[in-house]
């Protein structure tokens, strides 16, 4: 039994729902936040057997891709303004965070 726990941009999180439970995956969905961009991202924690953990693994690669977006950078406060960039900058957002751990015992009651 593996714990995959998998983070994921909030613009992919209702994708990747619909897409585990069309393939039959039990999933908890948990509101995070990243600590870069300081922005909203969902935690996918779900529970499969050793044998489906590479089908799970497809589709969170499916369905959670990089793409470019703007972002306002974040004034430094008490920090080094030296370096610190006024206008927007492109950087990658999306993809996944994916985490697969072993689970000694699993109960569900």
């Amino acid at each position: 039994m593996k714990l995959i726990m998998a983070v994921v941009q909030d613009k992919d999180s209702n994708k990747l729902l619909s897409a585990l439970v069309e393939h039959n995956f039990r999933a908890t969905k948990l509101a995070s936040t990243g600590g870069f961009l300081k922005s909203g991202n969902t935690t996918f924690m779900i529970g499969t057997e050793d044998i489906r953990v590479q089908k799970a693994l497809d589709i969170i690669k499916e369905n959670c891709q990089h793409r470019q977006q703007l972002v306002a950078p974040v004034s430094p406060m008490g920090g080094n303004a030296d370096s610190y960039v006024p206008y927007p900058v492109e950087v990658e957002v999306g993809g996944a965070t994916v985490f697969v751990l072993p689970v000694e015992q699993f109960h569900q009651y």
